[in-house]
């Protein structure tokens, strides 16, 4: 499994950032390949974080570009900092 995190800081108003993520990314997330689960977390002060998790590498790398579409489409006043990225290969899990 692959995983990616994101971290958002300046985020302007977390509940719309939040509707928005889940009405309209969460469904966009859900037609990669190799989807397994995503999060978007509220981790207060104006920062947000989110961590998807997929089989592979490919499906990881997929869900990088259509965020950066989503936020740049639907987010950027919300969100006017670029996120620090990561990803990887999931080594443990619980």
């Amino acid at each position: 499994m692959y995983a990616v995190v994101r971290r958002y800081e300046g985020v302007t108003d977390p509940t719309e950032a939040g509707r928005r993520v889940n009405d309209g990314f969460v469904p966009i997330l859900r037609q990669v390949s190799g989807f397994v689960a995503y999060y978007w977390v509220d981790a207060g002060n104006g920062v947000m974080v989110s961590t998807g998790v997929f089989e592979d590498q490919a499906g990881a790398e997929e869900s990088i570009r259509r965020a950066a579409d989503f936020v740049r489409d639907n987010l950027a006043s919300l969100l006017p900092n670029p996120p620090q990225v990561a990803a990887g290969q999931v080594v443990a899990a619980g």
